[in-house]
Protein backbone atom coordinates (compact mmCIF):
# COMPACT_ATOMS: atom_id res chain seq x y z
CA UNK A 1 0.00 0.00 0.00
CA UNK A 2 0.98 3.36 -0.89
CA UNK A 3 -0.09 6.87 -0.74
CA UNK A 4 -0.49 9.65 -3.57
CA UNK A 5 3.13 10.57 -3.71
CA UNK A 6 4.41 13.24 -1.14
CA UNK A 7 5.53 15.08 -3.95
CA UNK A 8 2.18 15.56 -5.76
CA UNK A 9 0.73 16.75 -2.34
CA UNK A 10 2.93 19.46 -2.05
CA UNK A 11 2.76 20.34 -5.56
CA UNK A 12 -0.78 21.28 -5.32
CA UNK A 13 -0.20 23.23 -1.83
CA UNK A 14 2.69 24.82 -3.71
CA UNK A 15 0.48 25.81 -7.00
CA UNK A 16 -2.38 27.69 -5.07
CA UNK A 17 -0.16 28.88 -1.43
CA UNK A 18 0.23 32.65 -3.00
CA UNK A 19 -3.07 32.37 -4.92
CA UNK A 20 -4.64 36.02 -4.66
CA UNK A 21 -7.67 34.08 -4.17
CA UNK A 22 -9.19 30.69 -3.84
CA UNK A 23 -12.39 29.06 -5.11
CA UNK A 24 -13.65 25.97 -4.10
CA UNK A 25 -12.51 22.75 -5.85
CA UNK A 26 -15.45 20.80 -6.45
CA UNK A 27 -15.84 17.76 -8.69
CA UNK A 28 -18.67 17.72 -10.94
CA UNK A 29 -21.19 14.52 -11.37
CA UNK A 30 -19.64 13.25 -14.06
CA UNK A 31 -16.21 13.73 -12.88
CA UNK A 32 -17.33 11.53 -9.93
CA UNK A 33 -18.82 9.22 -11.71
CA UNK A 34 -15.84 8.37 -13.74
CA UNK A 35 -13.55 7.83 -10.52
CA UNK A 36 -13.09 3.58 -9.20
CA UNK A 37 -14.96 2.61 -6.38
CA UNK A 38 -12.09 1.50 -4.43
CA UNK A 39 -10.45 5.09 -3.95
CA UNK A 40 -7.55 4.79 -1.42
CA UNK A 41 -7.00 8.46 -1.71
CA UNK A 42 -8.04 11.23 -3.71
CA UNK A 43 -6.97 14.49 -4.06
CA UNK A 44 -8.40 17.82 -5.80
CA UNK A 45 -6.51 21.08 -6.49
CA UNK A 46 -7.81 24.36 -7.80
CA UNK A 47 -5.71 24.71 -10.69
CA UNK A 48 -6.65 28.11 -11.72
CA UNK A 49 -6.27 29.55 -8.63
CA UNK A 50 -2.55 29.78 -9.60
CA UNK A 51 -2.57 31.57 -12.04
CA UNK A 52 -3.33 34.78 -9.43
CA UNK A 53 0.50 34.60 -8.44
CA UNK A 54 3.51 34.77 -9.90
CA UNK A 55 5.14 33.66 -6.92
CA UNK A 56 2.79 30.34 -7.55
CA UNK A 57 4.48 30.14 -11.25
CA UNK A 58 7.98 30.19 -10.32
CA UNK A 59 8.16 27.93 -7.51
CA UNK A 60 6.03 25.03 -9.23
CA UNK A 61 9.73 24.38 -11.12
CA UNK A 62 10.73 23.81 -8.23
CA UNK A 63 8.74 21.05 -6.73
CA UNK A 64 6.42 19.62 -9.83
CA UNK A 65 6.69 16.16 -10.50
CA UNK A 66 7.70 15.09 -14.10
CA UNK A 67 4.62 13.40 -14.48
CA UNK A 68 2.56 16.53 -14.30
CA UNK A 69 5.31 18.26 -16.04
CA UNK A 70 4.78 16.01 -18.75
CA UNK A 71 0.72 16.12 -18.41
CA UNK A 72 1.27 20.03 -19.63
CA UNK A 73 3.23 19.25 -22.36
CA UNK A 74 1.43 16.38 -23.89
CA UNK A 75 -1.70 18.95 -22.90
CA UNK A 76 -0.34 21.80 -24.94
CA UNK A 77 1.06 19.58 -27.89
CA UNK A 78 -2.70 18.47 -27.99
CA UNK A 79 -3.93 21.84 -28.18
CA UNK A 80 -5.11 22.95 -24.81
CA UNK A 81 -4.19 25.59 -23.23
CA UNK A 82 -3.42 24.65 -19.89
CA UNK A 83 -3.50 28.24 -18.24
CA UNK A 84 -6.78 28.85 -19.52
CA UNK A 85 -8.76 25.69 -19.93
CA UNK A 86 -7.79 23.69 -17.43
CA UNK A 87 -10.27 24.97 -14.00
CA UNK A 88 -9.47 21.47 -11.95
CA UNK A 89 -7.56 18.55 -11.91
CA UNK A 90 -7.74 15.40 -9.53
CA UNK A 91 -5.60 12.69 -8.85
CA UNK A 92 -7.33 9.64 -7.74
CA UNK A 93 -5.26 5.81 -6.03
CA UNK A 94 -7.34 3.69 -6.66
CA UNK A 95 -7.69 -0.14 -5.87
CA UNK A 96 -8.69 -2.04 -8.67
CA UNK A 97 -11.57 -5.13 -8.27
CA UNK A 98 -9.27 -8.27 -7.81
CA UNK A 99 -6.24 -6.71 -7.50
CA UNK A 100 -5.64 -6.77 -3.48
CA UNK A 101 -3.44 -4.65 -2.20
CA UNK A 102 -2.24 -3.25 -5.79
CA UNK A 103 -3.13 0.48 -6.75
CA UNK A 104 -3.40 2.36 -10.08
CA UNK A 105 -3.56 6.16 -10.42
CA UNK A 106 -6.20 7.67 -12.63
CA UNK A 107 -6.07 11.61 -13.13
CA UNK A 108 -9.34 13.95 -13.74
CA UNK A 109 -9.29 17.40 -15.67
CA UNK A 110 -12.31 19.38 -15.44
CA UNK A 111 -12.55 22.88 -17.31
CA UNK A 112 -13.94 24.12 -20.99
CA UNK A 113 -11.65 22.22 -23.76
CA UNK A 114 -11.87 22.93 -27.32
CA UNK A 115 -12.16 19.25 -27.92
CA UNK A 116 -13.08 19.56 -31.62
CA UNK A 117 -10.06 21.28 -31.96
CA UNK A 118 -8.12 18.79 -29.95
CA UNK A 119 -9.26 15.94 -31.81
CA UNK A 120 -8.34 18.20 -35.07
CA UNK A 121 -4.47 18.38 -34.21
CA UNK A 122 -4.88 14.26 -33.23
CA UNK A 123 -6.46 13.52 -36.71
CA UNK A 124 -3.71 15.72 -38.18
CA UNK A 125 -0.82 13.97 -36.77
CA UNK A 126 -2.08 10.59 -37.19
CA UNK A 127 -2.77 9.73 -33.90
CA UNK A 128 -5.14 6.57 -33.74
CA UNK A 129 -7.90 6.27 -31.15
CA UNK A 130 -8.49 2.71 -28.98
CA UNK A 131 -12.23 2.47 -28.96
CA UNK A 132 -13.90 1.40 -25.43
CA UNK A 133 -17.97 1.20 -26.04
CA UNK A 134 -18.97 4.19 -27.29
CA UNK A 135 -15.22 6.44 -25.65
CA UNK A 136 -12.11 6.90 -27.59
CA UNK A 137 -9.21 7.03 -25.95
CA UNK A 138 -6.14 8.77 -27.49
CA UNK A 139 -2.58 8.05 -26.28
CA UNK A 140 -0.55 11.47 -25.63
CA UNK A 141 2.37 11.36 -27.18
CA UNK A 142 5.86 9.61 -25.29
CA UNK A 143 4.58 10.45 -21.67
CA UNK A 144 2.67 6.48 -22.04
CA UNK A 145 -0.55 8.02 -21.54
CA UNK A 146 -3.50 8.42 -22.67
CA UNK A 147 -6.56 10.76 -22.87
CA UNK A 148 -10.67 10.15 -22.72
CA UNK A 149 -12.66 13.13 -22.97
CA UNK A 150 -15.82 12.21 -21.35
CA UNK A 151 -17.28 16.02 -22.46
CA UNK A 152 -16.55 19.58 -23.25
CA UNK A 153 -15.71 19.99 -19.53
CA UNK A 154 -14.19 16.62 -18.13
CA UNK A 155 -11.47 14.40 -19.43
CA UNK A 156 -9.71 11.01 -17.92
CA UNK A 157 -6.18 10.63 -18.31
CA UNK A 158 -3.49 8.55 -16.63
CA UNK A 159 -2.09 4.46 -18.15
CA UNK A 160 -4.30 3.00 -20.49
CA UNK A 161 -5.66 0.23 -17.89
CA UNK A 162 -6.59 3.37 -15.54
CA UNK A 163 -8.23 5.14 -18.07
CA UNK A 164 -10.65 1.99 -19.34
CA UNK A 165 -11.37 1.24 -15.47
CA UNK A 166 -12.01 4.88 -15.24
CA UNK A 167 -14.77 4.58 -18.04
CA UNK A 168 -15.85 0.68 -16.85
CA UNK A 169 -17.12 2.95 -13.78
CA UNK A 170 -18.56 5.96 -15.51
CA UNK A 171 -20.73 3.73 -18.31
CA UNK A 172 -21.61 1.47 -15.27
CA UNK A 173 -19.90 -1.91 -15.79
CA UNK A 174 -18.19 -1.58 -12.52
CA UNK A 175 -18.93 0.49 -9.22
CA UNK A 176 -17.99 3.90 -9.02
CA UNK A 177 -17.04 6.11 -6.29
CA UNK A 178 -20.75 7.90 -6.35
CA UNK A 179 -21.60 4.03 -4.13
CA UNK A 180 -18.74 4.41 -1.78
CA UNK A 181 -20.67 6.16 1.15
CA UNK A 182 -17.65 6.62 3.32
CA UNK A 183 -15.65 8.61 0.97
CA UNK A 184 -17.98 10.71 -0.06
CA UNK A 185 -19.16 11.31 3.77
CA UNK A 186 -15.63 12.58 4.26
CA UNK A 187 -15.58 14.44 0.66
CA UNK A 188 -18.05 16.65 2.50
CA UNK A 189 -16.86 18.23 5.07
CA UNK A 190 -14.00 19.33 2.86
CA UNK A 191 -14.89 19.73 -0.84
CA UNK A 192 -15.41 23.28 -0.53
CA UNK A 193 -11.78 24.15 -0.36
CA UNK A 194 -9.46 25.30 -2.96
CA UNK A 195 -6.93 21.93 -2.07
CA UNK A 196 -8.46 18.87 -0.67
CA UNK A 197 -7.68 15.41 0.14
CA UNK A 198 -9.86 12.33 1.60
CA UNK A 199 -8.26 8.88 2.25
CA UNK A 200 -9.93 5.58 3.14
CA UNK A 201 -9.11 3.52 5.87
CA UNK A 202 -5.91 1.93 4.17
CA UNK A 203 -5.20 5.34 2.76
CA UNK A 204 -5.24 6.79 6.65
CA UNK A 205 -2.97 4.01 7.82
CA UNK A 206 -0.24 4.17 5.49
CA UNK A 207 -0.42 7.95 5.40
CA UNK A 208 -0.25 8.37 9.67
CA UNK A 209 2.26 5.09 9.57
CA UNK A 210 4.69 7.81 7.38
CA UNK A 211 3.86 10.73 9.53
CA UNK A 212 4.41 9.17 12.28
CA UNK A 213 8.15 8.35 11.15
CA UNK A 214 9.86 6.52 14.41
CA UNK A 215 6.57 6.80 16.35
CA UNK A 216 4.56 4.87 13.74
CA UNK A 217 6.67 1.68 14.73
CA UNK A 218 6.02 1.53 18.88
CA UNK A 219 3.53 -1.12 19.77
CA UNK A 220 0.75 1.82 21.31
CA UNK A 221 0.44 2.19 17.02
CA UNK A 222 0.17 -1.42 15.94
CA UNK A 223 -2.45 -1.87 18.73
CA UNK A 224 -4.91 1.21 17.25
CA UNK A 225 -4.33 1.72 14.01
CA UNK A 226 -6.65 -0.78 12.75
CA UNK A 227 -8.73 1.34 14.32
CA UNK A 228 -8.16 4.14 12.13
CA UNK A 229 -11.14 4.37 9.70
CA UNK A 230 -10.79 7.44 7.40
CA UNK A 231 -9.33 10.98 7.19
CA UNK A 232 -9.77 14.13 5.27
CA UNK A 233 -7.38 17.04 5.54
CA UNK A 234 -7.82 20.50 3.38
CA UNK A 235 -5.40 24.02 3.12
CA UNK A 236 -6.69 27.68 1.96
CA UNK A 237 -4.71 30.64 1.28
CA UNK A 238 -7.29 33.52 1.67
CA UNK A 239 -5.58 34.96 4.80
CA UNK A 240 -2.43 33.06 5.10
CA UNK A 241 -2.33 29.45 4.45
CA UNK A 242 -4.18 27.51 6.61
CA UNK A 243 -4.13 23.54 6.66
CA UNK A 244 -6.99 21.19 8.86
CA UNK A 245 -6.84 17.53 9.06
CA UNK A 246 -9.13 14.98 10.79
CA UNK A 247 -8.51 11.35 11.08
CA UNK A 248 -11.31 9.52 12.32
CA UNK A 249 -10.97 6.77 15.02
CA UNK A 250 -14.42 5.92 16.27
CA UNK A 251 -13.55 6.00 19.93
CA UNK A 252 -12.46 8.69 22.21
CA UNK A 253 -9.05 6.33 23.56
CA UNK A 254 -7.93 5.53 19.98
CA UNK A 255 -7.39 8.97 19.23
CA UNK A 256 -6.08 10.20 22.03
CA UNK A 257 -3.37 7.57 21.45
CA UNK A 258 -2.66 8.70 17.92
CA UNK A 259 -2.71 12.72 19.49
CA UNK A 260 -0.29 11.49 21.57
CA UNK A 261 2.18 9.33 19.42
CA UNK A 262 1.44 12.36 17.07
CA UNK A 263 2.75 15.26 19.56
CA UNK A 264 5.49 12.93 19.98
CA UNK A 265 6.66 12.72 16.82
CA UNK A 266 6.61 17.17 16.71
CA UNK A 267 8.59 17.19 19.80
CA UNK A 268 11.62 15.02 18.44
CA UNK A 269 11.14 17.26 14.82
CA UNK A 270 11.65 20.31 17.23
CA UNK A 271 14.62 19.04 18.77
CA UNK A 272 16.66 18.02 15.37
CA UNK A 273 14.60 20.53 12.72
CA UNK A 274 16.32 24.19 11.96
CA UNK A 275 14.50 27.43 13.16
CA UNK A 276 12.08 27.70 10.55
CA UNK A 277 10.93 24.42 11.16
CA UNK A 278 10.69 24.56 14.73
CA UNK A 279 8.39 27.51 14.33
CA UNK A 280 6.10 25.52 11.19
CA UNK A 281 5.89 23.07 14.66
CA UNK A 282 5.12 25.69 16.94
CA UNK A 283 2.44 27.17 14.66
CA UNK A 284 0.99 23.02 14.62
CA UNK A 285 -1.57 22.12 17.30
CA UNK A 286 -2.74 18.42 17.58
CA UNK A 287 -5.20 17.35 19.87
CA UNK A 288 -8.51 14.37 20.29
CA UNK A 289 -11.84 15.44 19.84
CA UNK A 290 -15.04 13.00 20.46
CA UNK A 291 -13.34 10.32 18.26
CA UNK A 292 -11.19 12.42 15.98
CA UNK A 293 -7.97 13.10 15.88
CA UNK A 294 -7.48 16.46 14.91
CA UNK A 295 -4.67 18.87 13.24
CA UNK A 296 -4.49 22.32 12.25
CA UNK A 297 -1.50 24.63 11.27
CA UNK A 298 -1.63 28.05 10.07
CA UNK A 299 0.81 30.55 8.89
CA UNK A 300 1.06 33.76 7.26
CA UNK A 301 2.32 34.11 2.99
CA UNK A 302 5.86 35.15 4.64
CA UNK A 303 6.62 32.72 7.06
CA UNK A 304 5.44 30.06 4.53
CA UNK A 305 7.26 30.98 1.79
CA UNK A 306 10.63 30.73 4.64
CA UNK A 307 9.52 27.30 5.42
CA UNK A 308 9.54 26.54 1.56
CA UNK A 309 13.32 26.94 1.59
CA UNK A 310 13.44 25.18 4.50
CA UNK A 311 15.96 21.74 5.01
CA UNK A 312 12.83 20.02 6.55
CA UNK A 313 10.28 21.09 3.28
CA UNK A 314 12.96 20.37 0.90
CA UNK A 315 13.86 17.05 2.62
CA UNK A 316 10.01 15.95 1.76
CA UNK A 317 9.76 17.31 -2.18
CA UNK A 318 13.19 15.18 -3.33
Amino acid sequence: MKAISLRYLISAAVLTATAVSASAAQLSSDARSAIPHDVQQLVVIDYRAMQNSSAAMELRGQVMPPELKQLESALRKSGLDDNNDLEQLAFVLYRPAGGGDDVNTVGIAQGQFPVQDVLATFKKNKVKATVVRTNKIYPMGKTGMSVVFLDESTMVFGGMQAVRQALDARDGVAPSLLTNGPVMDSMRSVDTEPLWSVLDQKGTQTMMKQVLGDAGSVADYDSVKKRLIASFYSMNFQHGVRFDMSVVTGDAFTAATVSSLLNAAVLYKKMSGSDTDKQALEDTTIRSNSGKLEVHFAASDAQFASLLKSPMFQSMVR
